[in-house]
């Protein structure tokens, strides 16, 4: 995958206050307050800041936390995993693998197949639904 690399000036003039606030600077979205939390539309979801398709509605569930969670993306090389020791806690957070967009973070209390809950902040997407 071609990695697309910016300014972190150009992403402040192409994105919302609060994608680059999320995706840029690694912030986070209030639980419950991001539109794709309980939206249910057929679809696959894109980072919202270079398109890349990251997760499929199939894989996408209800965890109770207040993000769009997801048990797999959609494919292994789309995001990155990396130890994050912010906040006094380690947890492992999940980056779009084309333009290093913070998108969440990875936890290991998600349902079968995987395991896994990709919890991930709605402003760091984008819905394209199925036709």
């Amino acid at each position: 995958m071609d990695k697309l690399d910016k300014p972190l000036d150009a992403w402040r003039d192409e994105l919302s206050q609060e994608q680059f606030h999320v995706c840029r600077l690694g912030g986070t979205e209030r639980p419950f307050s991001g539109q794709y939390h309980d939206d249910k539309t057929p679809g696959i979801y894109h980072c919202a800041c270079c398109g890349e398709a990251l997760f499929d509605s199939d894989a996408k569930y209800d965890s109770g936390s207040g993000w769009p969670s997801y048990f797999q993306p959609v494919g292994e090389a789309v995001i990155r995993e990396l130890d994050d020791f912010s906040h006094g806690m380690h947890r492992i957070e999940v980056k779009c693998a084309k333009c290093d967009a913070h998108l969440g973070h990875v936890f290991p209390d998600g349902p079968r197949p995987t395991g896994l809950r990709y919890c991930i902040n709605s402003v760091s997407l984008k819905l394209i639904p199925r036709e």
